[in-house]
């Protein structure tokens, strides 16, 4: 082949791998986590097929119903139970049952003179303004929640249709991965080494971040809801899910609704319950973190945890909820790509 012949073949194989990669964005969600989850899952493949002799249909399938009934199913009913509670908060809110001001009354009453004038530059020492500005925003909001009912049927049409597309890529993504790294890495021009080092990296980030990061961000969570529900906070499944969510970003955690939660009470006067949560909190809650994820992860990832936080926040804002996996991932294929530049630059020097 010609220089002028591989040059057109290269523009040819950019131009249709863009095209197909437009026509499959409608459906990214669908199969980014079908790869994830076939990543993560592959292990438990691969013993079906030791157990049933090498029967590839039969072990995806089986590993398919087991990722159903431990991830999606429950899933689907933590999601329905947290959409009914948070609408039942927002109604007794609406409806002035419930006044967001009065749980703030006793804690600016108890701030110094110093914090109080620095609230008042922002204006939200005033009370009743706030009250009033609630009362108006609220109306909206779930007008705004309205319309968007509108759409449910046709959002629970499109949730149906992406939720099948990725069962049906995991049976065969867990069936035929071997066959379909093995064509990735004849089509990548470079070394083996190198290519071992990218998927190698690729693959850890992946299970580290799920196994890890996921499965700490579920225990902190319900470590923290329990607290919650047994120290009588409404809405204890809202900000449980809550805390699981800020749990995936190092550094910061599920403290930051726990802690103020625990100020609240100790601002009220009800200083057992506040001082419980926070030692519960630093003991429990916090340690999980320190402890359950090296047993789970170790330090396979090398990643340090300020690129961490940083490339999760990046991930969230421009991939929404994927980005808590794709910016890790990115970063790491970022660090494993300059790594391996240097290396070879090293090897290159010394011969």
């Amino acid at each position: 082949m010609t220089t002028l012949e591989h040059r057109a073949f290269l523009v040819l194989i950019a131009a249709v791998t863009l095209a197909f990669a437009w026509i499959l964005w409608p459906f990214f969600g669908a199969v980014f986590w079908a790869a994830v989850i076939a990543i993560t899952f592959d292990p438990l493949n691969r013993r079906f097929l030791r157990h049933w002799g090498g029967h590839r249909n039969l072990a995806a399938l089986a590993t398919v119903l087991v990722i159903l009934f431990i991830v999606v199913l429950p899933v689907l009913l933590i999601a329905a139970a947290l959409v009914r509670e948070a609408t039942d908060l927002f109604g007794r809110i609406q409806s002035g049952e419930i006044d967001p001001i009065h749980f703030f009354q006793p804690v600016f009453e108890a701030l110094p003179s110093w914090a109080t004038d620095w609230l008042g530059r922002f204006g939200l020492t005033d009370l009743g303004a706030i009250r009033d500005r609630l009362s108006v925003a609220l109306p909206g909001g779930f007008k705004v929640v309205a319309a968007q009912a509108l759409t449910v049927s046709q959002s629970t049409l499109d949730f149906v249709v992406s939720l099948g597309v990725m069962l049906y890529l995991l049976f065969f993504l867990l069936r035929d991965g071997d066959s379909l790294v093995l064509r990735m890495k004849k089509a990548i021009p470079l070394r083996d080494e190198q290519q071992n080092a990218l998927f190698a990296n690729f693959t850890v980030v992946i299970r580290a971040t799920v196994k890890g990061d996921i499965f700490v961000a579920i225990l902190q969570g319900a470590m923290g809801g329990l607290a919650f529900w047994f120290l009588g906070v409404r809405a204890a499944l809202l900000w449980a899910v809550l805390m699981a969510f800020l749990s995936l970003l190092p550094a910061v955690g599920a403290a930051l609704v726990w802690l103020p939660v625990a100020i609240y009470f100790l601002a009220t006067g009800s200083l057992w319950h506040g001082i419980l949560l926070i030692v519960y909190g630093v003991l429990v809650i916090g340690l999980v973190d320190n402890l359950v994820r090296p047993m789970l992860v170790g330090k396979a990832t090398k990643i340090p945890d300020y690129i961490v936080l940083i490339s999760t926040l990046g991930g969230i804002q421009s991939f929404g909820l994927h980005g808590f996996i794709v910016g890790p991932v990115i970063a790491a294929m970022f660090l494993a790509a300059w790594n391996i530049l240097s290396e070879s630059n090293g090897t290159g020097e010394r011969n």
